[in-house]
């Protein structure tokens, strides 16, 4: 799926002057397992420091809920900002480019589900944050994109963050390029509950004595579930099927050195994984500038693929044969590993932002980016969303 480029307007910086080093930038990362939040300055690399809150944002039928993300974002950035001052009041005078204590020159949200639940979010975040902490610059991203901003940068490129489920995302720097990601009942082919579910269904067809099935993990099924006709009662009333369908992928990846069966599981996932990155890699990029925090390497004309998330941590089982798939399909790509994951993602678009040099595009739900907010000297905030397009 190709999301064209926002208009040349939207596209543009956020008005007003960069800022200058000193001044702070926070990124945020709000997925299933809770909202990180990290504090940087523009001019240094990596986080000043970090926290975690550990309860995920709630989501409802207007979709991700604003007012729940603020109870938890705004004490946690207060913290930072708090202990970020208490740690440089040494008495040293500020520089011209500090910012003021508690100023936040820019911000950055990766959600997971921002691009099809992110309404309110994109309606009330950028009013809140300018008034509660004085917010210049903003950034509503969805996950995919601040792992590919984590992964690769700003250059040009293709992500594949495999973990439960499986997406790719690319971009020439124009427009962005999505493939998968549609859960596991769609899609997410390759992914953890893909490669899990594939390795329960040798298991069964072992336990049934059909063609295809694999007695080592049926070995495997029992060892972790128990007797085998009863895993349906365990399997389909449960909420979270997709994780427990991932957790089995271990075991498949454990059994592939021995065994043919869980090792053609994994050179078919290889496969699927490969071909979504070969549907949104730009196979011809650019060489771009280097970032400070980047790398910046020049590409050749295969293009780079970044792999990011758990999925990867099954290592040569998986790694070796999709190395093989990449080669066939994008000669002369260079494959990778992620520099960073989805909340470095989230600093680097944030740091990017404050100083005016974000090249990744704009998009009204991959990557939302409101033009400037200003608060006014007696109260009230005045705030001109980026004009939507694509």
């Amino acid at each position: 799926m190709t999301h064209p480029p926002a208009s040349p307007t939207a596209a543009g910086p956020a008005a007003g002057p960069a800022a200058g080093p000193g001044a702070y930038v926070i990124g945020v990362d709000s997925g299933g397992s809770g909202l990180r939040v990290a504090l940087g300055r523009v001019g240094l690399p990596g986080p000043l420091a970090t926290t975690v809150c550990a309860e995920p944002v709630r989501t409802g039928p207007g979709g991700i809920d604003a007012g729940h993300l603020l109870d938890q974002l705004l004490p946690a950035a207060r913290e930072l900002l708090e202990r970020a001052a208490e740690s440089s009041a040494d008495g040293t005078p500020a520089g011209e480019d500090e910012a003021p204590v508690g100023e936040v020159a820019a911000l950055a949200i990766g959600a997971a589900g921002m691009a099809t639940l992110g309404e309110r979010l994109r309606a009330e975040l950028p009013g809140a944050l300018a008034d509660a902490l004085g917010v210049r610059r903003l950034a509503l991203a969805a996950d995919a994109v601040t792992a590919y901003a984590g992964a690769v940068g700003q250059r040009p490129g293709a992500v594949v963050a495999g973990g439960t489920g499986m997406i790719a995302l690319g971009t020439d720097l124009m427009e962005w390029h999505r493939a998968d990601g549609w859960g596991h009942l769609l899609g997410d082919s390759g992914g953890g509950a893909w490669i899990g579910r594939a390795g329960l269904d040798a298991a069964m067809r072992a336990h049934d004595g059909r063609r295809g099935g694999s007695p080592a993990l049926l070995d495997r099924l029992r060892a972790v579930f128990g007797p085998a006709d009863e895993l349906p009662g365990l399997l389909y009333p449960r909420s979270d099927r997709p994780a427990v369908l991932a957790s089995f992928a271990p075991e498949v990846a454990a059994c592939a050195g021995a065994d043919p069966v869980a090792a053609g599981i994994l050179r078919a996932a290889a496969g699927h994984i490969a071909e979504a990155a070969a549907a949104v890699c730009p196979t011809a990029a650019r060489p771009a500038a280097a970032e400070p925090d980047d790398g910046g390497d020049e590409l050749g004309e295969g293009g780079e693929v970044a792999l990011t998330g758990g999925l990867f941590r099954m290592g040569e089982p998986l790694l070796a044969p999709l190395r093989e798939e990449l080669a066939h399909l994008l000669p002369g790509a260079r494959v990778t590993s992620a520099e960073g994951d989805p909340l470095t993602g989230a600093l680097r678009i944030a740091r990017a932002l404050a100083a005016g040099d974000l090249r990744l595009p704009r998009h009204p739900t991959m990557l939302f980016v409101p033009l400037e907010h200003t608060t006014a000297q007696r109260g009230g905030t005045a705030a001109r969303d980026e004009p939507r397009s694509g």
